[in-house]
């Protein structure tokens, strides 16, 4: 195993830094006890995609298909035909662009009842172009009968599996591992599968955010509201089905609207509310933050966020940008 890789799958190690949640695979356990039916694959990433505590709790119903994406949906479609209820994992760009013809032959097409859980999504690895997934959620959109489903943080994890249990049929969970110890005033959110969640009311803009960037748009919102403006973030955690109803009534209402996401603007989260919108005729200004059509260079996630326009001072641009150009 390289170094690099070694290093990323360290990421959040709660067998040695035990203040660092895992959530994810607590909730996978607390939910399998509960339904018999629950059964766990790994490829080969299980310290790294929490399951090793399923592997621990039900040896029995785990299975690690190794370095196999694809053979990996082929065996998970296989078993929710027999009644079971595989959650399969690896890393978002293996989930998807690796294993797509399976997963949309396999899975999508026979509404097989399985919940795909990716994780390293968007810029948040070390190892550059091979494991970034830029491009997961517009191919995962694309198929149909497949929900697309992307936790906050981690205060929506566990509401997330949650969902997922609750959901049948085919579904891509998009799932980002705490890396530090919970704050002192954490405390979980809920989602209802399907209904945006707004974090933060306002008039002047309305910013749509998925996963990571939902903490960026709250704090781009808070710097303008020391200069007077007052927008609204809105959590999209469910980009497919999207809350159609939700984000062309929050739109109209503000003339205002940025999407923010970690990943290409190609496909995914601002393709959906452009969709959105122009389908409603919904005359409004608007931008999106996310990866620009480009392949992006390893690092941390900060500094990725940084150089790649991921961030609350690249909300804030657009919005300004935005606010401008209605002005003229």
């Amino acid at each position: 195993m390289n170094a690099a890789l070694e290093q990323d799958l360290k990421v959040g190690d709660f067998t040695s830094r035990g203040a660092v949640p895992r959530l994810y695979g607590e909730a996978l356990v607390e939910a399998a006890r509960a339904d018999r039916r629950i059964v766990c694959l790994s490829a080969d990433l299980t310290p790294a995609t929490e399951t090793d505590l399923f592997q621990d709790t039900f040896p029995e119903r785990f299975t690690n298909v190794g370095i196999a994406e694809a053979n990996m949906m082929g065996a998970a479609g296989g078993m929710a035909a027999c009644g079971e209820r595989p959650f399969v994992h690896t890393f978002c760009v293996f989930a998807t662009r690796r294993a797509y013809d399976q997963v949309a032959m396999q899975i999508a097409y026979p509404r097989a009842d399985v919940r795909i859980v990716g994780f390293l999504p968007g810029l948040t690895t070390l190892l550059g172009v091979s494991h970034q997934a830029i491009d997961d959620v517009a191919l995962m959109r694309a198929l149909p009968n497949m929900t697309v489903l992307e936790p906050s943080g981690p205060e929506q994890m566990r509401a997330a599996v949650r969902a997922a249990v609750a959901h049948q049929g085919p579904m891509y969970l998009r799932m980002s591992r705490p890396t530090a110890p919970l704050p002192p005033d954490f405390r979980e959110h809920e989602l209802v599968l399907g209904r945006v969640e707004t974090r933060r009311a306002g008039r002047d803009a309305v910013v749509f955010a998925s996963g990571a960037m939902v903490e960026q748009a709250l704090a781009a919102a808070e710097l303008l509201a020391r200069r007077g403006r007052n927008v609204a973030v809105t959590n999209v955690h469910t980009i497919k089905p999207l809350d159609v109803d939700a984000v062309v009534a929050q739109a109209r209402a503000t003339g205002v609207v940025v999407a923010a996401e970690n990943h290409s603007i190609i496909g995914g989260l601002g393709s959906a509310i452009a969709e959105a919108l122009c389908e409603a005729d919904v005359h409004a200004a608007f931008a999106r933050v996310g990866v620009r059509d480009t392949f992006a260079e390893g690092g941390s996630t900060p500094y990725l966020f940084e150089k790649y326009g991921l961030t609350a001072d690249a909300i804030v641009r657009a919005l300004e940008g935005l606010w401008e150009r209605r002005r003229g």
